[in-house]
């Protein structure tokens, strides 16, 4: 299995990044060759690439992925913007290639002012112009949520995009769990169904990479903010399923999970416990300690009247979408249960990473 999180380059550039999902435990991960907010780039000449790619086959990482800034909008009616995303991602394409990396995943674009029909054939006639370029490299498509003016929430508007480039044997598509379950594909009970429905209208030879991602909000909702696996709407059955489906076999898997913490300076990611519990290795990761550890949270859980993880944390979301509860309590449910286990001194001297690696334990069901 090829499953990872995303990092960004720093100071020592793809030897960091490859430091970083290595301390997760990642067997594959993709990579923003700047930050992601931002289009300021360093010569790969600077960017540690031999070393990264050393400690990439020292540790098994044969594919990563290249995800491009946010900002980025082929869609956009603005001259300098739409210039902007184009040139990018002809630089790009060469950073891409100086890695030796296959994909590029990009968001295709929002119209803002225009209309769903202008916004799709701006993509085409950027995405044209960028892969006029020769060279390997392909541009993945992600599938979005549709919030706002967003292009690529169906999968039916990925495939026009698709159908009238020019270059669309470069073209592939990454499927994000949390955005296609917000734009109101079942991915719960029907993700057979689903991929069915992707393989009618845009091909399965098509899907290049996964992201892993739950739902703060419930199916449809439009919203895109992302919760760690098992804390969202989808829960930690339904991404487990995914993970291990046919169609993910041998396709990078990449998590793009929010970091958590009480001290907003001091947060941390899930990226341990969720690639350890997804890929099946969380014993060997954390011993079996982790397990007790899960079901002393179950059995506090219990004490306090909360018989079901899963059920607590959807009412929980449910209360939240409530304004006057929301007012009352904006906890999440990951801080609510952490908040439980500190009172409770369940894991006296444990740090709050490692309390919460073993709340997405429990929320997993490993305690069962």
């Amino acid at each position: 299995m090829k499953i990872g999180s995303h990092v960004s380059f720093s100071n020592t550039g793809l030897l960091n990044a490859a430091r970083e999902a290595i301390s997760y435990g990642a067997t594959s991960f993709m990579v923003y060759t700047g930050a992601p907010q931002n289009t300021r780039r360093k010569p790969m000449e600077e960017q540690y690439v031999p070393e990264g790619l050393a400690l990439m086959r020292e540790h098994g990482i044969e594919e990563i992925v290249v995800h491009a800034p946010y900002i980025i909008n082929l869609a956009s009616p603005k001259r300098d913007t739409f210039r902007l995303a184009v040139e990018f991602l002809q630089a790009e394409i060469e950073r891409t290639a100086y890695m030796g990396v296959r994909h590029i995943v990009v968001h295709p674009g929002a119209y803002t002012d225009k209309d769903l029909a202008y916004g799709i054939d701006r993509i085409v006639e950027g995405l044209n112009e960028v892969l006029s370029q020769d060279g390997d490299v392909l541009i993945a498509l992600e599938t979005m949520a549709g919030k706002g003016t967003e292009i690529g929430r169906t999968f039916e508007e990925l495939a026009r995009i698709i159908d009238k480039s020019a270059h669309n044997d470069r073209l592939r598509v990454c499927f994000d769990t949390c955005h296609a379950h917000d734009a109101g594909y079942d991915l719960i009970n029907d993700f057979d169904g689903v991929m069915e429905r992707f393989d009618r209208i845009i091909g399965l030879d098509r899907l290049a990479v996964l992201h892993i991602n739950d739902s703060k909000h419930p199916r449809g909702a439009r919203k895109d903010r992302h919760a760690p696996v098992g804390a969202g709407h989808i829960g930690f059955e339904a991404i487990n399923r995914i993970v291990h489906h046919q169609v993910s076999q041998d396709k990078p898997i990449i998590l793009e999970t929010p970091w958590i913490g009480k001290d907003k300076n001091k947060q941390r990611p899930m990226y341990e416990a969720e690639i350890a519990l997804l890929s099946g290795r969380a014993r060997e990761r954390f011993g079996d300690g982790f397990f007790q550890d899960a079901a002393a949270i179950d059995g506090l859980l219990k004490d306090k009247d909360i018989p079901d993880g899963r059920a607590y944390v959807l009412r929980t979301w449910n209360e939240l979408q409530d304004k006057a509860k929301r007012a009352e309590d904006r906890r999440e449910p990951m801080e609510r249960i952490y908040d439980m286990v500190v009172e409770a001194k369940l894991f006296p001297g444990m740090d709050e990473e490692r309390i919460n690696h073993r709340i997405v334990g429990y929320l997993a069901g490993v305690h069962r």
